[in-house]
């Protein structure tokens, strides 16, 4: 009778279906393709099916939440919801370290970026760990964060002067360094201030300021990176990540790089190319209706005169409000894979 209870117990365990995991979800911005096109579909629908319908997912957004976005890794951290994902440049008054992750100008391509990005994230598990009490899952891309101007452009050198809204503060020291005024805007209120002559530029993806209307309010577009790509940080809350078995953690981790942070990054190129075209109607639109703004080339010698700024006051900057060994670390992982050496 003993054995005959035993087989029944060992076989209805056997049998039981793994513990359902319930996992409250806060997306980036609801209304850009980085949401709409990998982020709603992966946490909605993906990973559910996935896990044999194991992890149920209560999805919305920050915006929708009505959350300042410097708050977005803090309540994480504090188990306010599961799991986070936004620019991490929202979260650098917490972690000036941070900034390091996204610096302008270094990657012109999606392939050079995604180096970038894979160099940096050691660095960036360690911060998140530290900072937000959270566990890195995915780096994503926004396209490169380019610049608005409701003003006549023609080169680099007609920034100076200007009141121009920075997507992050490292973009903001950059301006300042160039001579332009970098002014704290919140994306949600950019048209606004470009219309009313608050700002006279603003930085920003061009795929988002497409989606936001920002060709209503600006003339001329130059799209060159000074904003970086504004890499998106998903994350969840490192308790719930520790209260996971080890194959409901090795699940997440498969499916979140393979289809939700691949996709993104295999489509950030393609992506500027068809926003820029979006916005001046210089090519095919294929997400909608082609505007009319002014594109403004780029030459080599601005480029050439940002990456001196960049290097020779920007960085070195950076490495003295992140302070510890943060700037040895880049170097030895970030600037090894981009060529560039803070302080050498």
């Amino acid at each position: 009778m003993k054995r005959t209870l035993s087989i029944l117990i060992a076989s209805t365990a056997l049998a039981a279906p793994a513990m359902a995991e319930d996992l409250s979800v806060v997306g980036s911005w609801s209304g850009l393709p980085l949401h709409k096109e990998y982020e709603a579909p992966f946490w909605g629908e993906k990973l559910p099916a996935a896990s044999g319908g194991n992890i149920n997912v209560s999805l919305t957004t920050h915006n929708q939440m009505n959350l300042g976005v410097g708050d977005v890794f803090r309540l994480l951290g504090d188990g306010v919801y599961d799991v986070a994902m936004t620019v991490a440049d929202y979260a650098v008054a917490d972690a000036p370290e941070l900034e390091g992750l996204d610096v302008p100008l270094l990657a012109l391509t999606a392939d050079e970026a995604r180096a970038m990005v894979d160099a940096a994230r050691p660095m960036v598990e360690d911060i998140y760990a530290n900072r937000f009490n959270s566990k890195v899952l995915a780096i994503a891309p926004y396209p490169p964060q380019v610049v608005f101007c409701n003003a006549e452009v023609s080169e680099l050198s007609d920034l100076e002067g200007l009141k121009i809204r920075a997507s992050g503060r490292m973009t903001a020291k950059f301006l300042e360094a160039l001579g332009a005024e970098g002014v704290n805007v919140a994306f949600s209120e950019v048209p606004g201030a470009l219309q009313k002559g608050v700002v006279d530029c603003a930085v920003t993806g061009a795929g988002s300021g497409y989606s936001a209307g920002w060709w209503e309010v600006s003339t001329h577009l130059m799209p060159i990176p000074l904003g970086g790509w504004d890499s998106v940080v998903t994350a969840m809350n490192m308790d719930k990540w520790n209260s996971l078995d080890a194959d409901t953690q090795a699940l997440i981790s498969e499916q979140v790089a393979a289809e939700f942070e691949a996709p993104a990054w295999a489509s950030a190129q393609d992506a500027l190319v068809n926003d820029i075209a979006c916005l001046t109607g210089n090519g095919d639109c294929p997400a909608g209706e082609a505007r009319g703004m002014t594109l403004v080339e780029v030459s080599e010698a601005d480029f050439q005169k940002a990456r001196d700024v960049l290097v020779g006051e920007v960085l070195p900057d950076w490495a003295e409000r992140a302070g510890g060994d943060w700037a040895e670390r880049w170097n030895a992982s970030v600037g090894e894979t981009v060529g560039v050496k803070i302080g050498g």
